[in-house]
């Protein structure tokens, strides 16, 4: 949430007019110009305020004042952490796929060994401290991997925002500063309803199937962010993005399907590996947690395409509506139906997500006048 108010939340902006002005440099320049200007500025107004209130961060999220080094370590280190998302999502809208898979790779390797050290010198404090840090350090490896492309010079990156760069990048802004607070709060929320009402820890063992989820699931949001956002920002002839969607569904569906399969497959496997026999009682979970898994990313398919286009109104909407929809439904499911409930109400949620995503896009192509002359 932090990192996402910090930075001005543009970096899908960024995606989306990179691969949009592909043919243009010029326009590229004064998004790049204007969002790292924003990045730079927000990055240090956010970082003094959350070293001001470390106290009370710690205290309010993990209930322990003595965390609170944790935050200042974050904050000192929180404008790396921004420049190297800007300088991710600058790649991927270039569809410089090497240098991006390149500074994941050498960033996931960072983060276990800053984690692995941390962890064994300063324990649970020391992992906590690498969660906060290690993205920030991931920022010299992408600029050192950036640096011999030919696109790259640091006055592209800084210098006097553009005033309709603000206005485009500001779209993006409403909607990802939405769902950093619609998301995580709505989680929360279910999780507390959980602890409160079937205790802490089958509270647990639906954090532990949500994070499996997200860890799997990965796969496929990947091929989303990476090659589907900068395709859907850059084609401008409605039949072409329709072939486009068509060809997703083809390809991430079943993918997303296959995926879900073997996971359930083998959940028990999966559970004593990656957890322990203590977290057994989240098996009964699977079965609906992979349903609503492929229940979302069928939605996202056409959901992309709001990002792509930059649909801010119905965007924001969606996020609310449904974010809050998961809770109520959680919160009705579990009271009959216990843990299991909460799988259900996730998958049953983007049931209708994707209902009316689908219902939202036919109706714009039918009220379009002809094809030339539709939302895209």
């Amino acid at each position: 949430m932090i990192t996402t108010f910090a930075s001005g939340a543009i970096n899908t902006g960024v995606v989306k007019y990179t691969a949009e002005y592909s043919d243009d440099e010029f326009k590229q320049h004064a998004i790049w110009r204007t969002a790292g200007t924003i990045a730079v500025i927000g990055s240090v107004f956010t970082s003094i305020l959350v070293i001001v209130f470390s106290q009370t961060i710690a205290l309010w999220f993990l209930k322990d004042a003595s965390f609170s080094i944790v935050f200042v370590w974050f904050a000192v280190t929180l404008v790396f952490f921004i420049l190297n998302t800007l300088l991710l999502a600058i790649l991927n809208g270039k569809k410089e796929i090497r240098r991006y898979v390149i500074s994941n790779v050498f960033g996931s390797f960072i983060s276990l060994a800053v984690t692995g050290l941390l962890a064994a010198l300063l324990g649970l404090k020391g992992a906590l401290i690498a969660l906060a840090i290690y993205p920030s350090v991931v920022f010299f490896v992408t600029v050192f991997i950036c640096y011999k492309a030919r696109w790259f010079k640091l006055s592209y990156l800084f210098g006097r925002p553009d005033k309709k760069s603000i206005l485009n990048l500001a779209k993006f802004t409403a909607m990802a500063l939405t769902s950093a607070a619609c998301v995580p709060v709505s989680q929360m929320l279910i999780r507390n309803h959980l602890g409160i009402v079937l205790g802490w820890e089958a509270a647990g063992y639906w954090e532990a199937m949500w994070r499996l989820s997200s860890a799997y699931l990965m796969l496929v949001t990947t091929t989303l962010n990476v090659y589907y956002l900068p395709r859907l920002s850059e084609l401008k002839n409605p039949q072409a993005i329709k072939k486009e969607i068509i060809q997703g569904y083809k390809i991430i569906l079943p993918v997303s399907v296959v995926c879900s399969f073997m996971v359930y497959l083998f959940r028990d496997f999966i559970i004593s590996v990656l957890f322990t026999e203590n977290f057994s009682p989240m098996r009964d979970m699977f079965a609906w947690q992979l349903v609503g898994d492929t229940l979302k990313i069928g939605s996202w398919v056409l959901a992309f395409l709001m990002l792509g286009k930059a649909m801010a109104r119905v965007y924001i909407f969606t996020e609310i509506i449904f974010c809050f929809g998961f809770y109520v439904l959680a919160y009705l499911l579990t009271e009959k139906m216990g843990l299991k409930g909460v799988s259900i109400a996730y998958a049953l949620n983007y049931l209708i997500y994707w209902i009316f995503i689908a219902i939202f896009f036919i109706l714009k192509i039918k009220h379009s006048a002809n094809e030339e002359e539709m939302i895209f």
